[in-house]
């Protein structure tokens, strides 16, 4: 019988693509969500009965543990970036790495692969910085042999940071950003899916690895690359630090106010606390180049899926090089 993977938070940006790959590996996929419902669309990515949507709250024992009844791996992609009642960085990140990873080595499972992100630090001022770095170290605890991942911030069609800058493009004349001068390493999505897939098989050793992309650009030269891929030419705007801030606080304010019917999609004070930090793979540190992956550029991506934010769409190119027919 082929071997089982539970994947929490299977159905999300990074969970899908690892689904994905493992399914192509010819594994049998146990998606762990909230909301199963909602993550029907990953059952196509294998053969029928190959990949299933189960329920499971990562903060629960008992809910947890059923999910990864009769697995040989697991991997953990359950992540957030805004906290929000029971949800909080503590309770998600941290202690819920811990249980995954304790009832993986109860269950005798041996291979792990834990999804974390560079900049995780216990001695951060971020508590999303030191719930990661927490939980990795829970994990290590329960499993000396597991798999840490830390990408830098991910592209693909689903990403909330291109796609989220590019929607702004499209309907305002300015780009506000804050921490403009931040170094960004940007790892394609599929790439960091590999090698969650290369721990879960076991074709590499455990440890940590920071995966970042081939290219390092500040957050100002990020926007600017974007831009020039859906044609569009806009202001960007870096708001001094003071003016973030007070920004950020007003929109964590409106979400505890509302008691967290209006949630912070925006920007948090903790994310403005990460964003004045480079989020690039530390000198010496395990990457990509130690799992044999060639990471991809984002020229080679970005096109592929910003192409909606241009202003004539997929007929960009053809409306353009008729205009220059015309002048001709």
């Amino acid at each position: 019988m082929a071997k089982l993977v539970t994947i929490y938070g299977g159905s999300g940006f990074v969970g899908r693509y690892i689904t994905q790959q493992m399914a192509k590996a010819g594994w049998r996929v146990r998606v762990a969500v909230r909301r199963p419902n909602e993550a029907i669309f990953v059952k196509p990515y294998g053969v029928v009965g190959q990949v299933e949507p189960v329920l499971c709250n990562i903060r629960d024992d008992a809910s947890v543990n059923a999910a990864m009844a009769g697995a040989d791996a697991v991997v953990n992609c359950v992540g957030i970036m805004n906290e929000s009642g029971k949800n909080s960085f503590t309770a998600v990140h941290t202690e819920g790495a811990e249980r995954v990873a304790r009832l993986a080595a109860a269950n005798g499972i041996k291979r792990l692969v834990q999804i974390s992100a560079i900049g995780a630090d216990k001695d951060s001022d971020s508590a999303y910085a030191v719930s990661k770095a927490e939980g990795e170290a829970a994990v290590l605890e329960r499993m000396p042999d597991a798999m840490i991942l830390r990408p830098s911030i991910m592209f693909g069609p689903e990403d909330d940071f291109f796609n989220r800058f590019a929607g702004i493009a499209r309907m305002s004349p300015v780009l506000p950003i804050a921490c403009g001068n931040s170094r960004f390493q940007p790892a394609y999505v599929v790439d960091v899916a590999q090698a969650a897939a290369m721990g879960v098989t076991g074709a590499v050793a455990g440890g940590i690895y920071e995966l970042g992309g081939p290219e390092t650009d500040s957050f100002r030269g990020l926007m600017q690359r974007m831009l020039k891929v859906v044609n569009r030419r806009r202001l960007i705007l870096n708001l001094p630090t003071w003016i973030a801030g007070i920004m950020a606080w007003g929109f964590d304010m409106v979400q505890a106010v509302t008691f967290g019917l209006v949630s912070n999609g925006t920007l948090t004070r903790d994310q403005l606390k990460n964003l004045a930090k480079d989020n690039v793979v530390s000198e010496g540190a395990k990457g990509f180049a130690d799992l044999g992956i060639k990471p991809v550029s984002m020229a080679s991506i970005l096109p592929d899926y910003l192409w909606r934010f241009r202003p004539s769409g997929q007929y960009d190119a053809i409306k353009s090089s008729a205009q220059n027919m015309r002048s001709s």
